[in-house]
């Protein structure tokens, strides 16, 4: 376990897997870190992570609010988890990184990126250059307390775009998952504050990061055209449509992966 204290915030993090091979030495960078979307633990990246373990780095991190992390009373900004994410890099020696965030983390990997200096490439999944995008009522039907595991799987069929039904094994793993890892109340009205407040539509041009948005077909989070307009928006943007909800990444997770690995080979 490592902590790193930012703002009187204990923050913690988990890096995992290889580093580049020497052959590898012209690729932009060997670590990737992973910014969660809005109350859900680091548990939402465990298939990407164990995808690039080997010949990447992987940071996970807690959210203030967030599983073993502090959780100060909100509402939080987008631009103090840019801060937070700083703090994680900075502690751990990264020099430069490939961000993935989604929804909310997906905004405060664009802050980062405007802010700081360590980010190599943008991986966006489901994220609007501004809060007025998202759709308030279905960000807050993400959330269930983390004692009702029944709860807990229900609000799933928001997050997800195919029927999880189907996949009853997976659920219950991480309705687990949920339970130990995820946000309560308060830490997720703090941070579902600091995704309604984010505004970047004015200033995209001002991040020059290569970025891949990557958008759920059947997000209902934050609408699909949301996702367009951001990449349309960066100067270095580029959009792809994927199949699922707002966390596509986890239901298209081998062929995200494959397109991950693609990205950052070629060097971001």
């Amino acid at each position: 376990m490592t902590v790193v204290t930012n703002g009187g915030v204990d923050l913690y993090y988990e890096a995992r897997g290889d580093p580049r091979p020497p052959e590898d030495a012209d690729r932009a960078a060997d670590t990737v870190v992973f910014v969660e979307p809005a109350g859900y633990g680091a548990w939402v990246w465990g298939w990407q992570h164990a995808a690039l373990a080997e010949g990447f780095e992987t940071v996970t991190w807690d959210l203030r609010g967030t599983g073993r992390s502090d959780a100060p009373d909100g509402p939080y900004e987008v631009r103090t988890l840019a801060g937070d994410l700083e703090a994680v890099l900075s502690d751990h020696g990264v020099a430069d990184a490939h961000v993935v965030g989604a929804g909310l983390g997906g905004m405060v990997a664009l802050e980062y990126a405007h802010r700081y200096d360590r980010a190599a490439s943008l991986t966006l999944f489901g994220t609007a250059a501004a809060g007025d995008r998202v759709d308030a009522d279905a960000l807050d039907s993400l959330f269930a307390p983390r004692d009702d595991p029944e709860a807990l799987r229900a609000s799933l069929r928001n997050a997800f775009g195919a029927d999880i039904d189907a996949h009853a094994d997976v659920v219950d793993e991480i309705v687990g998952w949920r339970r130990e890892e995820d946000a309560d109340r308060a830490g997720f009205d703090a941070q579902a504050a600091a995704m309604a407040a984010f505004d970047r539509s004015d200033s995209l041009y001002e991040i020059t990061t290569p970025a891949r948005v990557y958008h759920g077909v059947d997000d209902a989070v934050v609408p699909t055209e949301a996702g367009r307009d951001l990449a349309e928006g960066l100067p270095r943007g580029e959009f792809t449509a994927v199949e699922g909800g707002h966390c596509c990444f986890v239901e298209e997770s081998a062929a995200v992966n494959d397109a991950l690995l693609g990205d950052f080979e070629d060097g971001g």
